[in-house]
């Protein structure tokens, strides 16, 4: 696989490619290891891709995922280590729409979310574990822009993520080039 780090405009330009491509078959192209697990898609539909914003929250707080938004760049995506916790969500239709207003193409949660109808209808990709109506504390201390680990899976800051109804793939930006060609058999 071609490892090389492609300067901004090709991975945007990657990016914009894997959000076409089936998660099943950029897994496939990362001998199959590389994947969420226990998280499911918690909107309407439809898939997601960018880069990483990380983001390592005490299980049940999301004061440091307000943090990340004040960080966030068009073309992010949140990704919210909260440990799996299912007891208390990290988000719901508010921050879902905060989020949406920075910029963001999707988030990834490893815990819950509330306002699950609402998000059921939204087109704004959210993936999480579990819906669970309890509110979250915001006391921190959290960590921002660290690598995470969500579902098994490593995820680095400026992580290539991409998610669909099957699930969440990331990589570093290094392998994209790569990874993108397997995918498509080129």
């Amino acid at each position: 696989m071609t490892t090389s780090n492609p300067d901004k405009e090709t991975v945007d330009h990657l990016i914009a490619a894997f959000k076409e491509c089936p998660v099943p078959n950029i897994s496939d192209n990362l001998e199959r290891a590389v994947g969420t697990r226990g998280l499911r898609p918690l909107h309407k539909g439809g898939r997601m891709a960018g880069r990483a914003r990380t983001v390592r929250t005490n299980a049940g707080d999301n004061f440091f995922i307000y943090k990340a938004f004040e960080q966030i760049e068009p073309g992010d995506v949140v990704v919210a280590d909260g440990g799996g916790y299912k007891e208390r969500a990290l988000i719901g239709e508010i921050m879902s729409a905060i989020s949406q207003s920075k910029g963001t193409v999707g988030m990834v949660l490893d815990g819950a979310i509330r306002d699950a109808d609402a998000l059921a209808e939204s087109d704004f990709p959210i993936f999480a574990r579990a819906a669970c109506h309890l509110g979250p504390y915001k006391n921190g201390p959290d960590k921002l822009n660290e690598p995470v680990s969500i579902g098994d899976l490593v995820i680095a800051p400026g992580d290539i993520v991409v998610g669909d109804c099957d699930g969440i793939v990331a990589f570093p930006p290094s392998i994209a080039n790569g990874t993108y060609a397997g995918a498509y058999g080129k």
